[in-house]
């Protein structure tokens, strides 16, 4: 029988038939669609035709196709739904997709034929789109070490293998500790939680099987019960197990894996010419050296460290009150910022989250996009990988445009996180392919479902994300949606977080979820003027996982992680209360692969972006400006990786923006 992976899905939309497979689907499946990729590509680089961009580039666009089917399916599950077998899986795969790609990337017979045509590239009347597929693919065949032979070509080879090995154990280590990790909780233990709490750890408690609420290390669920427990032995407890995810000495420690991740990176960057990793990899980003990032990187962070060092003396002025000696320490921050912001903003957030219903919150992106895009969203009744996902069909003008699955509940067989993905990408060569996209949260589950406000941030965030994949609009597959300068990604996305902040979409979704009614005024007033309360924290948080990362990849690989993160940090004059967002034994952006790895400064590159972006808006009729829509979706939703990137940031703004626009958004200015 044809393995169901790899048959022609009648399904709506040729979306995966979830119903219809099993995990025993996956292995064999993986072996057939290896074996015709290979054949695929033996059969361009032995091709006796004259290389051309058809029979090359093109030829390399439209190979591999079983493969995107049934590792798109493959790493959906894993990512959000994994267990033992799948993980098994995991562990197999990683290091024979690593050993395939590598061997298509030293492929010499293959890459002579792409660099044919980029030679040939002035004389073959190529469309601006093609010459620019033309220029990523040789470049990142280049970069993939095409280039090398003897020796150094079969250590890439190996070096590849062993880091996609090193990066699903890191994977896999982080989730089993926030798996398996949980506090539990008795009655008196849960003093000081307001309700949403209570009914938060109660569920994760049911999830668990644990006879009693748990606080588990799910920031939805361990984050409120920072803020609002008054119990300081638990938040201790649960602040450094949270802290010590994948440092824990055991079979799940991930701090002789970074270290090695590290130092083969450093010669895998050293063997294709570069001094180092960062050089390596910031190439092709808009940020484009280590020097860069660096400058805008500390640009911030000493008006953020000033202001979370002032917040800090408060804080612990706070904590004395209380007749505690000693300083502010981390387990302290979150409970005491939250009493401080009710005070100085009337902000409780037990009296916020009732308006943050998930389901209002979702109704609310998808109304901004219609406003912004014209897109309708309707529910479809379809087989998803898990119970808690749902679907939508994506339409224009009743035209289908995509499929969208929200799948945003914390769960134990979920990583931690929140993240988009596209299960199909939009491409027009070979045939015509509308996008799958998904997004993927860790929320608390509640009935209904309460998001706290930056919850809500991320649930926009994510969303942006995805209209940059549904609104994608190239030929080619390898340069659709969100193939861009990593430091350039994060914009649309980080831009959308924008529209939760204006007051109409509030006073319209920001609905109490037992009375229906909309937010009073005053709070809504008080919940936007808070909107950059606690900021030096926040920027101090992620600065330094920014610095830490780029320290770690911009000179020798340090032979001991720890220590050189340490280094950083002191030499950074950390804040004593304060500590990294992501330490390095649980920075999953930076060693579960290489998307982040120097590239964490992104979601800041971007947002000096998206703060200059969204005033482009507000210079116009406001943030539903029609013309402002039409040329974003021009200029760089649409566009994916079809142009440098900032180029498509200057074909929508006219000009590239300065630091002081981020540092204005986050209050931080003065």
């Amino acid at each position: 029988m044809t393995n169901v992976l790899l048959a022609d899905w009648e399904t709506p939309f040729q979306i995966a038939p979830f119903d219809a497979i099993s995990d025993d689907d996956f292995a064999p499946a993986l072996e057939v669609a290896l074996e015709n990729h290979k054949t695929e590509i033996d059969a361009i680089a032995d091709s006796d035709d004259d290389p051309g961009f058809a029979n090359t580039i093109e030829a390399l666009e439209a190979s591999g196709k079983d493969l995107d089917k049934v590792l798109g399916t493959f790493f959906t599950v894993t990512g959000a739904d994994s267990n033992p077998k799948r993980e098994e899986l995991q562990r197999d795969f990683s290091p024979r997709l690593a050993a395939h790609f590598a061997e298509i990337s030293s492929n010499k017979a293959l890459f002579a034929r792409i660099k044919a045509v980029w030679d040939a590239r002035d004389t073959l009347e190529l469309t601006d789109e093609q010459q620019r597929v033309l220029m990523l693919t040789h470049r990142n065949y280049v970069r993939s070490g095409a280039a090398l032979d003897g020796a150094e070509d079969a250590r890439m080879k190996e070096i590849k293998g062993r880091l996609a090995e090193l990066g699903t154990a890191f994977t896999q280590n982080l989730l089993a500790d926030e798996r398996d990790w949980y506090m539990k909780l008795g009655e008196s233990d849960m003093a000081g939680l307001p309700a949403f709490v209570v009914d938060a750890v109660r569920a994760a408690g049911e999830e668990k099987e644990a006879g009693s609420p748990v606080v588990t290390l799910s920031r939805s669920i361990i984050v409120p019960f920072l803020q609002f427990s008054t119990r300081r032995d638990l938040r201790k407890k649960a602040y450094r197990a949270w802290t010590a995810r994948g440092a824990n000495g055991d079979k799940n420690d991930n701090r002789a894996i970074a270290a090695e991740i590290l130092k083969l990176r450093e010669e895998r960057a050293n063997l294709l010419g570069y001094q180092n990793f960062a050089n390596f990899k910031l190439e092709t980003e808009m940020a484009k050296t280590p020097e860069a990032v660096r400058d805008l990187l500390m640009a911030v962070w000493e008006p953020a460290k000033s202001q979370a060092n002032a917040d800090a003396w408060v804080l612990e002025q706070m904590l004395k009150a209380d007749g505690i000696d000693g300083p502010l320490e981390p387990w302290d921050w979150w409970f005491y910022a939250e009493r401080r912001r009710k005070d100085l903003h009337d902000l409780d957030e037990a009296e916020v989250k009732p308006y943050f219903q998930l389901d209002r919150m979702i109704d609310a992106s998808f109304d901004c996009a219609n406003r912004l895009f014209g897109l309708e969203f309707t529910p479809l009744d379809i087989p998803l990988y898990h119970p808690d996902c749902r679907a939508w069909e994506v339409t224009r003008g009743g035209t289908h445009v995509a499929v969208f699955i929200g799948d945003y509940f914390a769960r134990g067989s979920k990583r931690s996180g929140a993240w988009c993905s596209a299960m199909r990408a939009q491409a027009k060569f070979p045939e015509a392919q509308t996008p799958i996209v998904i997004n993927v949260c860790n929320f608390a589950k509640g009935d209904p479902a309460l998001l706290s406000y930056d919850d809500a941030r991320t649930l926009f965030h994510e969303f942006g994300h995805a209209l940059h994949q549904m609104l994608s609009d190239v030929t080619y597959e390898s340069i659709s949606g969100t193939s861009v300068a990593r430091d350039f990604v994060e914009l649309p996305s980080q831009l959308y977080e924008h529209w939760l902040e204006v007051p109409q979409v509030l006073h319209e979704f920001a609905t109490h979820a037992e009375t229906g009614e909309a937010m009073p005024q005053a709070l809504l007033d008080n919940v936007l003027a808070a909107a950059t309360y606690n900021m030096g924290f926040q920027t101090v948080e992620y600065v330094a996982s920014a610095l830490v990362d780029l320290e770690f990849h911009d000179g020798p690989a340090p032979a001991d992680p720890m220590q050189k993160q340490a280094e950083v940090l002191e030499g950074l004059e950390m804040p004593h209360a304060i500590g990294m967002r992501h330490a390095t034994p649980h920075f999953a952006h930076v060693f579960a692969g290489d998307g982040y790895s120097s590239g964490y400064y992104s979601y800041m590159w971007s947002e000096v972006m998206d703060a200059d972006a969204f005033a482009a808006f507000e210079e116009a009729d406001g943030p539903f400006d029609p013309e402002k829509a039409a040329a974003l979706e021009e200029h760089i939703l649409s566009t994916g990786g079809s142009e440098d990137a900032a180029e498509l940031y200057k074909a929508f703004r006219g000009r590239l923006p300065g630091v002081d626009a981020l540092l204005k958004g986050r209050g931080l200015a003065a």
